[in-house]
């Protein structure tokens, strides 16, 4: 499983997807909107992704980790869209037939797919909003009607 969605990541999906008598443990990752960052109050955050181009990415990283920890199955699920404090925004999870495989596939998928999936966040705080790079840089988001992207 892998995939950008709008609506809420139903946790028992994922999880389900990974699961399997064989395995003998599932790790799990959840990425969640805080109520601060930076010393600002948040607000809420808002995803963009490029569809296609990014679900391709996480493929690739899935498939990475399943070669590369030999684990048996990963799952992806990531949020776009307007979310608010609390909301689920990213789900990893990896089942392997032992825990560190499982724990060093997931801390790998979830490390890389902020590093390189081409997935955007804008955070909307008090006082304004900042686009939030995978790397914590933060930079102004535009003004209204340009393109996010090409700033």
């Amino acid at each position: 499983m892998v995939r950008l969605q709008s609506d809420e990541i139903r946790l028992a999906e994922v999880l389900e997807a990974v699961g399997s008598d064989r395995d003998g443990a599932v790790a799990l990752f959840l990425g969640t909107v805080r109520d601060h960052n930076r010393g600002r109050r948040v607000l809420y955050l808002e995803y963009e992704a490029y569809p296609g181009m990014a679900e391709s990415e996480m493929t690739k990283l899935a498939r990475e980790a399943e070669r590369r920890f030999e684990v048996s199955a990963v799952a992806l699920v990531h949020r776009t869209g307007r979310l608010e404090i609390g909301e689920v925004s990213v789900a990893a999870a990896v089942a392997a037939p032992h825990r560190a495989a499982a724990f060093e596939a997931c801390r790998f998928v979830i490390d890389e797919l902020k590093r390189t999936v081409p997935i955007w966040k804008k955070e909307a705080f008090a006082g304004g909003e900042v686009w939030i790079e995978g790397t914590g840089e933060t930079r102004i988001a535009p003004a209204s009607g340009e393109d996010p992207h090409q700033a």
